[in-house]
């Protein structure tokens, strides 16, 4: 990956940090499957009306959209609602990284390299430690939430690299469309009408501010900033190589989250999250082999083996 990417990587792990405190100030006011639908909506509404659809297949924009826009934050939000503290969700959700590198290499037959494997099973330790030491001391049914979310992101991960959109934020924006109808009605069947209708009513009072506040940047600069510079990213280069970056946003989440509510990270829950970011660090590091058709073994095809091919397209809007 260019040196130009790898700061951009870096550059949506900050906004994606930042996320984690400014979720949790939405999470105070409003309910967590309608606030999934209150996202999406702000962002659907004028991507109908203004944003070309992308020119990718219908499969993979709804992948994209369940899978992140559904799966991901109806899970990460019911954690985060149910106990999850924001520094500790940003740890855990990043095993969206090891699930996206397995499922690329298991369904698109993408090439895990000895380097990546390593990176990725020293950063899988580090997120059973951190599982195994929270079902001790705390309830583990937020982690499991947090890492069902983790699988929907890798999920979202996958159809995003397979949608190669020409436009990267077109397709971010595009998947917008999908969550607010079903989730509005998950809302209204399991939060019912009177606890949606009364966060709406208040959220202009001065104690909803932080809440709105929050809101907005979970929809500006974690959804269309974040995730359009993520899914061009996915667009130029292989999962394996771009997810592992994900497991960098725990650095700012936890400090955003220590900064913003003072929340404390035990010791060894701190341990294994250093080497969550000790092994993204690792696999994401080094240089990639130069592929040779001497180095395919015998009556093996290179589809089996090595990372699908870039399609040759201009490239669009960025």
């Amino acid at each position: 990956m260019p040196l130009r990417d790898r700061f951009l990587a870096a550059f949506v792990a900050i906004c994606w940090g930042i996320n984690f405190p400014a979720t949790a100030l939405a999470l105070e006011h409003f309910p967590p499957f309608f606030l999934v639908a209150l996202r999406y909506t702000l962002l659907a509404v004028p991507t109908l009306l203004f944003i070309p659809r992308p020119k990718v297949p219908l499969r993979w924009l709804l992948g994209v959209g369940v899978g992140i826009g559904i799966l991901q934050f109806a899970f990460l939000y019911l954690g985060m609602a149910s106990g999850m503290p924001s520094g500790l969700a940003s740890l855990v959700l990043q095993a969206s990284a090891p699930f996206t590198v397995l499922i690329a290499g298991i369904w698109l037959h993408e090439r895990i390299s000895r380097r990546a494997a390593i990176g990725v099973a020293i950063a899988v330790l580090g997120l059973a430690a951190i599982a195994v030491h929270r079902a001790q001391v705390a309830a583990l049914l937020p982690v499991i939430l947090t890492l069902c979310a983790a699988l929907g992101w890798a999920i979202g991960n996958v159809s995003s690299r397979q949608a190669k959109a020409p436009n990267p934020l077109h397709l971010t924006l595009w998947t917008s469309v999908i969550p607010p109808v079903p989730m509005l009605i998950l809302s209204l069947a399991v939060e019912g009408p009177a606890r949606i209708g009364e966060s709406l009513a208040t959220a202009f009072t001065v104690e909803a501010l932080p809440a709105v506040l929050g809101l907005l940047y979970v929809v500006l600069i974690a959804t269309v900033v974040g995730y359009g510079i993520w899914n061009s990213l996915l667009a130029r280069h292989p999962s394996s190589v771009v997810a592992p970056f994900s497991m960098l946003v725990p650095v700012v989440g936890v400090l955003a989250s220590w900064i913003a509510f003072a929340e404390a990270i035990d010791l060894i829950e701190l341990i294994a999250g250093l080497a969550v970011v000790g092994g993204v660090l690792y696999a994401s590091s080094g240089r990639r082999p130069a592929a040779s058709p001497l180095a395919e073994p015998a009556g093996q095809s290179p589809s089996a083996s090595a990372p699908l091919p870039e399609p040759t397209r201009p490239i669009v809007g960025r």
